[in-house]
């Protein structure tokens, strides 16, 4: 009876390991694996290696596409102009076919038209459809809003992309009591940006004010005074250096002395990008001024344990940057006539400078050295001087003229 007893289970242990091997090589078939049943893997303690795997786009086949959750209709085939939109093609070849300083110069046309339009009324109700090529401008709007775009189109197409001279110093004080003597020259302009302010004053006074500053001992001046601009273009006056500092760490047993130091940069210094766009008579001016400042205050050390086999009380510094950012961007408009001065206020110092040329006597140890972020008032004159022709700087006023005004200053 044992006999028999033992027979019939190991007849269905056979049975029950032949139903599992013969389950699994059929999962596998289905998948492109190999036909070895699962118990050889196990028992030679190995991880199945499939034969062959199906290719990305032999699954992408087999997938239905998605079904979208949104209702999507082809519509009427017609543009919805129940506002009275109305389609426009403008010409725009005789101003692009003259700017080479860029690749898309009618990309400055949709940059002018967002921004004086607002871009809401291009992407909500009614419908509108603003599309430049190098060629043609596109716009399907209201007779309103293609008013707004034919009179900004002329003021690039008028001019041809003539290129014009412009006078932009960037310049800083110390301190900027220098108002105080020249707010009688100075009208103010309305500016968003809290801290900043801007005037305009004639010709003449702007001379004298930057021949009074240019005597000050702390007046720096940051940049070139003349600029060649596309009319309706934008240009960068931008003065940056680039500072080494050590982010980090990396465990490695493959070097000296474990470890690798991971360096990174930081760009510090400013950047004043400048967009004039003339009006058709030449009368106006509107531009866009954006300013970018940043300074790097001070590197903050961290000291790191990284000890090793070789040297267990091994450690390393890296540092912490500690920046300081300015951001400004406004859009003024002033008469060719006259001279626009925007005050950024007391910001991070434009141009980097070492610590040790602020000591007040070289040499002397650290306690004399002011180890506090440098500020200054940062002043930015613009005039236009017409199409390109030489024309003397501000600061060469004769001194028959400057005299003439000193006492109004």
């Amino acid at each position: 009876m044992l006999a028999r007893f033992a027979i019939a289970v190991i007849s269905i242990l056979v049975a029950a390991d032949q139903a599992i091997g013969q389950t699994v090589r059929i999962g596998a078939s289905n998948t492109g694996a190999s036909n070895t049943p699962a118990s050889a893997w196990h028992r030679a303690g190995e991880a199945p290696t499939p034969t062959s795997a199906p290719t990305p786009a032999a699954a992408s086949s087999t997938e239905t596409p998605r079904r979208p959750i949104a209702r999507v209709s082809k519509g009427d085939g017609t543009l919805p102009n129940k506002h009275g939109q109305v389609w426009r093609e403008y010409d725009i070849s005789p101003y692009t076919a003259r700017v080479t300083s860029t690749k898309r110069p009618e990309q400055a046309l949709v940059d002018w038209i967002l921004l004086e339009t607002g871009y809401e009324v291009w992407h909500g109700e009614p419908l509108g459809v603003l599309s430049a090529t190098r060629r043609k401008l596109r716009v399907y709007h209201t007779p309103k809003m293609q008013a707004v775009v034919a009179n900004l189109v002329d003021r690039f197409v008028a001019s041809e992309a003539e290129t014009c001279t412009f006078s932009l110093r960037v310049v800083t004080l110390d301190h900027p009591n220098w108002r105080a003597k020249a707010q009688k020259l100075l009208r103010p302009v309305a500016v968003q940006t809290p801290g900043v302010s801007a005037w305009v004053l004639e010709k003449e006074d702007a001379a004298v004010l930057l021949s009074e500053l240019g005597r000050r001992s702390d007046y720096r001046q940051h940049s070139s005074p003349h600029l060649w601009v596309n009319n309706g273009q934008s240009t960068v006056v931008s003065a940056m250096r680039t500072r080494n500092y050590v982010r980090g760490v990396t465990l490695r047993n493959d070097v000296w002395p474990g470890f690798k130091a991971e360096s990174d940069q930081i760009d510090e210094g400013f950047a004043l990008e400048f967009a004039p766009l003339l009006s058709v008579d030449r009368r106006m001016i509107d531009a866009v001024i954006k300013c970018n400042i940043d300074q790097v205050e001070k590197m903050v050390p961290v000291t790191l344990e990284i000890p090793t086999q070789a040297w267990p009380r091994q450690r390393t510094r890296i540092e912490v940057p500690q920046i300081t950012h300015f951001r400004f961007h406004e859009r003024f408009r002033w008469p060719t006539g006259q001279v626009l001065l925007v005050g950024m206020g007391m910001v991070a110092l434009p141009v980097p400078v070492d610590a040790s040329a602020k000591m007040l006597v070289p040499g002397i140890p650290l306690p004399l050295v002011n180890t506090a972020p440098l500020r200054a008032d940062l002043l930015v004159f613009i005039e236009a001087k017409g199409k390109t022709a030489h024309v003397a700087p501000l600061s060469r006023t004769p001194r028959r003229q400057t005299a003439g005004y000193r006492g109004r200053f």
